[in-house]
């Protein structure tokens, strides 16, 4: 009976279907060894820090604003401190300009109080407020990962 499914060169239909599945895992071993060794290196990707240099306090008089454009924060000073307010609408992430009752986003008309409450318009919630804080040798950071309760303001020595 062999001899009748025996094809001309001489390899039966059970050896063939033998070494079929033999080729397929060996093809899968290879397959899933390749992507374990994808994860051996960590896919991190470099990410520019979060945390910048705004100067010195004298650069800050009471009652100034700045707004450091390249990074879209707004560094306000007042009689209590310094504190550091998102530009970046909570909408859909245009950036506000500064208004007469605080600031306004020109995309879809979010309006927000000089504090960064909601005050009309689409946005769900208010400006972030961002970390204020002062290296040894005096010169102050803004960190725009680290979020603040709003009101929090960092204090002047």
């Amino acid at each position: 009976m062999s001899k009748k499914c025996r094809d001309k060169d001489g390899v039966s239909r059970r050896d063939f279907l033998g070494l079929a599945a033999f080729g397929a895992a060996t093809v899968g071993t290879i397959g899933a060894l390749a992507g374990s060794l994808r994860f051996v290196k960590a896919d991190v990707y470099a990410e520019e820090s979060k945390k910048f240099k705004i100067g010195k306090i004298e650069n800050y008089p009471q009652g100034s604003v700045k707004k450091m454009d390249e990074k879209n924060v707004f560094i306000f000073s007042d009689e209590k401190g310094l504190y550091a307010i998102s530009a970046i609408c909570t909408h859909l992430g245009c950036i506000v300009h500064p208004s007469e009752y605080g600031f306004q986003c020109p995309c879809h008309g979010s309006q927000y109080t000089h504090d960064g409450d909601v005050i009309g318009g689409p946005a769900p919630r208010p400006l972030e407020w961002f970390e204020i804080h002062q290296e040894v040798d005096g010169t102050l950071f803004v960190d725009s990962g680290k979020t603040v309760p709003q009101g929090t303001k960092y204090l002047f020595a």
